[in-house]
């Protein structure tokens, strides 16, 4: 049996979580906020890069519990990692500590809220519960930035526009935890709708949600268990290269990023490059902005199985061109597509471990978690895990919706 709800199999009882609060806040008046993951269908590493990506939100996330103080301190308490208890600061001192860990996401969202012009009148308690393995690669720090913009906006009746929180939540990533992410990770969080993937456009922000039929098939999530920290990977040198390459392209071309560049553009002015690797990294980036468009049109005209086919060939230029997939992912991804019933499978998230996705027919669903299982065991030497990822909502109070 395949939980749907949760991660490891682990459900998330709500009145659980109300209780809890109680105990370490003393008292039962929290409002109740969900903040989704993300799974990007396909387009990776092209937001940063001024191309287009194709996410959707997942319906598991990061819950918060929220309660207004009286005075200007902000209690933070996360369930998953209690060993570093309460983290307390001021609103008046709101500056990155690395002692303060994972509590320097809700900081830097609430300072970036302050610098945009909106007044936190007191402090808030907040208990934070995740059931997205931290480091997976699906979002789970842009879905607590999220979650902390919309329980401040919500709290204290700020009306923050959700694009704004949406570039709020990039700030933090950029200039507050020193991460050089685009802008997709928070905008699926923030602006996800049920059962819809969103075309976005990262150089201008257009989107477009696209309803999501899949014809008796599943979406399977396929986490590596090899955790990646993005600061401390070679993302932010990735982004340096494209950034290199981009520079190279601009002495003879009129142009803004990679995502400007159709593939027949690119293979005429690659030699301005003059360097191997950052010629593939670019073209990485100008492929895969490309098939993203062309496997968002088959998907409309023909359905899954020509989507499937745009998401093996990001796969692999993930892992020729980009070289960022690693033995992990390439063993459950191969592994997948071996697989009688897998439309399409591909890594999924930022790479160096997390997770990949593949879509499979429900009918087989059970075995190909076990065979993929076993290979990947084989190999690697530990196991993967396997969930079922159902298309929700966006960042939202569900107060009410518990009350029911």
């Amino acid at each position: 049996m395949i939980n749907r709800r949760a991660i490891g199999g682990e459900e998330v009882k709500t009145e659980e979580l109300l209780n809890k609060f109680d105990e370490l806040f003393q008292g039962r008046d929290g409002r109740l906020f969900f903040s989704p993951g993300r799974i990007n269908l396909i387009g990776e590493h092209t937001d940063y890069n001024g191309g287009h990506v194709f996410p959707c939100a997942i319906t598991f996330g990061t819950y918060g519990v929220a309660r207004k103080r009286e005075d200007r301190e902000v209690r933070l308490y996360s369930l998953n990692f209690p060993e570093q208890g309460i983290i307390t600061f001021s609103l008046d001192e709101l500056h990155y500590e690395e002692s303060d860990g994972w509590g320097n996401y809700p900081k830097g969202m609430i300072h970036y809220i302050n610098q945009g012009g909106w007044t936190l009148p007191s402090g808030l308690d907040i208990m934070i519960y995740g059931n997205i393995p931290n480091g997976a690669g699906l979002s789970s720090s842009a879905s607590l930035e999220m979650l902390i913009g919309v329980i401040v906006s919500e709290m204290f009746q700020l009306h923050i526009d959700r694009l704004e929180l949406v570039s709020l939540g990039k700030k933090v990533e950029n200039e507050f935890i020193g991460v050089q992410s685009g802008i997709m990770d928070q905008f699926a969080v923030g602006m996800g709708k049920k059962d819809c993937g969103i075309l976005l456009d990262c150089s201008t922000l257009t989107y477009k949600y696209m309803p999501l039929n899949l014809e008796n098939h599943q979406i399977i999530i396929m986490n590596t268990n090899k955790r990646r920290e993005l600061a401390d990977s070679k993302y932010n040198e990735r982004r340096g290269e494209c950034e290199s390459a981009l520079s190279r392209l601009q002495k003879s071309l009129s142009i803004g990023s990679l995502g400007d560049l159709t593939e027949r553009e690119f293979e005429q002015h690659r030699h301005l490059i003059n360097d191997e690797v950052l010629e593939k990294r670019a073209k990485h980036a100008v492929y895969e902005n490309q098939r993203i468009l062309r496997a968002f049109q088959a998907l409309e005209q023909d359905g899954l199985a020509s989507f499937g086919a745009y998401m093996n060939e990001s796969h692999r230029s993930l892992r020729d061109d980009y070289e960022v997939t690693g033995i992990e992912l390439d063993t459950l991804v191969e592994a997948a597509w071996k697989r009688d019933g897998t439309v399409g499978a591909r890594m999924t998230g930022a790479g160096f471990g997390g997770c990949a996705i593949a879509i499979v027919a429900e009918d087989k669903t059970e075995e190909f978690i076990r065979v993929v299982g076993e290979e990947y065991a084989g190999k690697i030497g530990y196991k993967a895990t396997f969930y079922v990822a159902n298309i929700g909502e966006g960042t939202k109070e569900i107060t009410q919706e518990v009350l029911r």
